[in-house]
């Protein structure tokens, strides 16, 4: 499976690996099904959320 980096768009993420669906959520990414998301980035949507980019990326990149 691919490294996923900050940069990476979540639509593009989450249509291409939808495992990764429960562990956005789990990490407080609840927003991944809203049209924003089809053109955010990982690290982009973490700033607008106050989410630690770091620790959702080692989440995703553990699956």
């Amino acid at each position: 499976m691919a490294k996923f980096t900050g940069d990476m768009v979540i639509g593009d993420v989450v249509r291409d690996h939808p495992e990764l669906v429960d562990t956005f959520v789990e990490n407080g990414m609840h927003c991944i099904g809203c049209p924003s998301a089809q053109m955010e980035s990982i690290s982009d949507a973490c700033m607008v959320h106050g989410l630690n980019t770091d620790k959702l990326l080692e989440a995703l990149n553990k699956i």
